[in-house]
Formats: C-alpha cells, sequence, structure tokens
C-alpha cells in the first residue's frame, strides 16, 4: 500500500492510499477518513460507493461526511467505481467501463478479467483495511449515490450479516428494467436475466436484505425514470421490510442533495454501529 496523501479533518486524518488488487488485476485508489477515537483502538466503518463517473474523491470532497462521521467516532472508506489504467476495457459512453463498474463481477469479454468490483469491496479492500488500520470488522455499515446506492442494497443484500445497517441516496432500485442496468448488465454478464441476481428490488422480493435500509430521493431527480424507486418501495412494504424511505421535495441527483441529508444518514448508521 502507498500512502498518496494524509489531511488533518475534524480532528482525524483524511488518507488517500492505493494498493494491488488481485480481484481486479490493476492498482487501485480508495480514500479513508479515520476519526480521532482510531487513536484509542478500532473504530465502526462506513462504506460510501459513489455513481456513475466518479471516482473515490467525488464523495471525499463533496458530501461533506467527515464532520458527522468524527462526531460518532466512524470512519468512512471512499473506493473508486472501477478499474482504472492501461490495459483495462473501457468505452466511449460514460456509463459503460472505466468509472462504471456497477459494483459486479463481470463474466463476459472484453470486461472479466479486470471489472470485479463485487470481489473488491467485499475481499480484497475489506482485507486491506482489517490489515493496515484501526477498524473494527464486526461493525460495518454502508451508504452510496445513484449507482452506488445500487451497490450499497445489492452488496448489503448479498452479503448477509456483514452489514448492521443500509442506505441510499437516489439509488438505481430497478436496474433491470431500466437503462442504466439493462446496457450494463449485457455487457458485464451476458443478458439483462442475469443481472437479475443484482437487481436491489429483486433480491428484496426475495428476501435478501436482513439490515434495516434508509432511502432518499429527491422529487425533481432529473433522472427519476431511471431510478424506478417505485419498484423498490413495493418490495419493500411487501416484504414489511424495517425500512425509511423519503422523497426529498425539490431536490435532485446532485451532491447538494446528498450533502444536505448527509448528517441524516451517519445518525441513522452510528445507532446501528455503536449498538
Amino acid at each position: 500500500m502507498e500512502t498518496l496523501s494524509e489531511n488533518k479533518c475534524f480532528g482525524g486524518v483524511q488518507g488517500v492510499y492505493s494498493h494491488e488488487s488481485t480481484a481486479t488485476g490493476t492498482t487501485m485508489t480508495f480514500g479513508l477518513f479515520l476519526p480521532a477515537d482510531a487513536e484509542d483502538g478500532p473504530v465502526p466503518i462506513l462504506w460510501y460507493l459513489s455513481g456513475l463517473t466518479c471516482t473515490h474523491e467525488n464523495a471525499m470532497v463533496k458530501a461533506g461526511a467527515q464532520r458527522w462521521a468524527a462526531e460518532h467516532g466512524i470512519a468512512l472508506v471512499f473506493p473508486d467505481t472501477s478499474p482504472r489504467g492501461d490495459g483495462v476495457a473501457d468505452d466511449e459512453a460514460y456509463d459503460l467501463g472505466q468509472g462504471a463498474g456497477f459494483y459486479i463481477d463481470a463474466t463476459e469479454a472484453p470486461w472479466a478479467p479486470h471489472f470485479r468490483m463485487e470481489s473488491y469491496i467485499l475481499g480484497d479492500l475489506s482485507e486491506l483495511l482489517d490489515k493496515a488500520f484501526a477498524i473494527d470488522p464486526d461493525r460495518q455499515a454502508i451508504t452510496g449515490h445513484s449507482m452506488g446506492g445500487h451497490g450499497a442494497l445489492t452488496l448489503a443484500a448479498k452479503a448477509p450479516g456483514r452489514f448492521r445497517s443500509v442506505s441510499a441516496f437516489s439509488p438505481i432500485c430497478h436496474p433491470t428494467g431500466s437503462d442504466w442496468g439493462k446496457k450494463q448488465f449485457e455487457a458485464y454478464l451476458g443478458s439483462v436475466e442475469a443481472g437479475e441476481a443484482h437487481d436491489a428490488t429483486r433480491l428484496i422480493e426475495a428476501g435478501g436484505l436482513d439490515a434495516p435500509v434508509m432511502i432518499d430521493t429527491g422529487t425533481d431527480d432529473q433522472f427519476g425514470d431511471l431510478l424506478i424507486t417505485e419498484a423498490l418501495a413495493a418490495a419493500l412494504a411487501t416484504r414489511r421490510m424495517e425500512a425509511t424511505l423519503r422523497l426529498q421535495k425539490g431536490y435532485d441527483h446532485s451532491y447538494f442533495f446528498v450533502s444536505t441529508f448527509m448528517e441524516d444518514h451517519v445518525a441513522f448508521h452510528a445507532e446501528q454501529l455503536w449498538r
């Protein structure tokens, strides 16, 4: 692991690090905020998964999460959204290839050798954090925005017991029914049908999520027709899951929206992480 930068932040340290990933076969970069509490021993951790076109940096500098994480004594990790570098497949479109990993393990050429973000998040990066930093692996939660909201919901569903809580800002809720999903699943997995196992609505319909859920989506979200929030709401209601889904009047898909409600999300996770 290489330290790229470390800055004092709300009494803790906001770092940026790179390491070689076995899962992706590439060098990966991530951001990690450690609160001052980490000086005294392991602290809980909240994962933040970013959306399309983002890197580790977007939420790290725009979401304002460090202030609230420091208040609650929680670490934050900001992974990248895909593998990058020479020899890594890409596409001219913004919603496929580098910056658009969708937090799944690709099975189809030319994506399969490197696009293994599910294994990276749940495997490589998790193992590195456990070994190199004062992180409590038994106290984890996960959140994300847009494509990252999809990732937070689906990874939590596919790793039962791993995350104590899950939240999302404007998540892609039903990707097999959306252009933000059909295209990517056909490319990465070979078919839309294969994407059913990576669709938050389908996973919840099957009872595959055992953690409390909180979701915020803006009523003026310009990508609302691609998110299909109503499908996830119906699945949550049918399964009678412990969930809060809020439609925030007048808010859009931007980080102005995310930063406005970040305090609520960190507090939601802190309640579960410190039990």
